[in-house]
């Protein structure tokens, strides 16, 4: 009797069981991409609400503020007529409460850009944020003896200074309230570390002196896209205009 010949397959045809280890390592590798994945979208989501629609409701939401202040909302041509500078002290308001609005900046240099909002103090959360510019509080206000200090974001959140390593030596820098127009010449700009609070001092970087004269310092973050250090735009007050007369020379056309 003959023994029946057994033929095994070729190899590349075997079948064998995938071992257990390697079943577990392909499912965690599995995961693990599902979760890359689900991150990078949620990184990029981010990316775009941080970068692009914070500016959006910032602009909208400081454009509002200025309508309800009743502010001129940008450097354009008006035909209420030339302010002329007046003699004698500046009106100068009494400082605000924390979030409340008083005043808006206006840059000539800043083509295309619009008046922006001044609101009491510097918080991000209740004031840079949602409102803009933010004032020093304990710093002059407009037209006052010493510093009137602002602080704006660079990047997000409507940006107000975004394009302050633009400005250069004689810039206007104009502030509007309600009752004057306050115009304010460039004079300086420098890169300092957050620590050096002496630029926002009565006397700016002169701690301790007393004022008599008009600054206004404009600090922001520096680099772009960074906190490591501030942008500071230094000016002095040229003069005051009375709102009712019109619009200062220096917004006209």
């Amino acid at each position: 009797m003959t023994t029946p010949r057994v033929v095994l397959p070729p190899a590349h045809a075997r079948t064998s069981r995938p071992r257990r280890g390697a079943s577990v390592a392909y499912g965690a590798i599995g995961v693990l991409g599902e979760l890359l994945i689900t991150l990078g979208v949620l990184l990029l989501g981010f990316l775009v609400w941080q970068l692009w629609w914070t500016d959006v409701e910032g602009d909208r939401a400081q454009a509002e503020i200025v309508r309800d202040l009743g502010a001129p909302t940008a450097t354009v041509e008006r035909d209420d007529g030339v302010a002329e500078p007046q003699p004698g002290e500046p009106p100068v308001l009494a400082e605000p409460a924390h979030a409340a609005s008083f005043a808006t900046l206006t840059v000539p240099r800043w083509v295309g850009e619009p008046a922006r909002p001044i609101s009491q103090g510097t918080d991000r959360r209740t004031v840079l944020d949602v409102l803009g510019i933010g004032h020093y509080e304990g710093t002059a206000m407009p037209g006052g003896v010493g510093n009137l200090a602002l602080a704006g974001h660079r990047v997000t959140f409507g940006k107000p200074f975004n394009r302050i390593e633009e400005l250069q030596v004689g810039d206007p820098l104009v502030v509007w309230t309600t009752d004057a127009w306050y115009v304010y010449r460039v004079t300086s700009t420098e890169v300092v570390l957050p620590k050096d609070v002496r630029v926002i001092a009565p006397v700016p970087n002169e701690p301790g002196v007393a004022p008599t004269e008009r600054f206004i310092t404009l600090t922001t973050c520096h680099p772009m896209f960074s906190a490591r250090e501030r942008y500071v735009v230094h000016g002095v007050f040229e003069y005051w205009a009375a709102t009712a007369d019109g619009t200062p020379a220096e917004l006209l056309g």
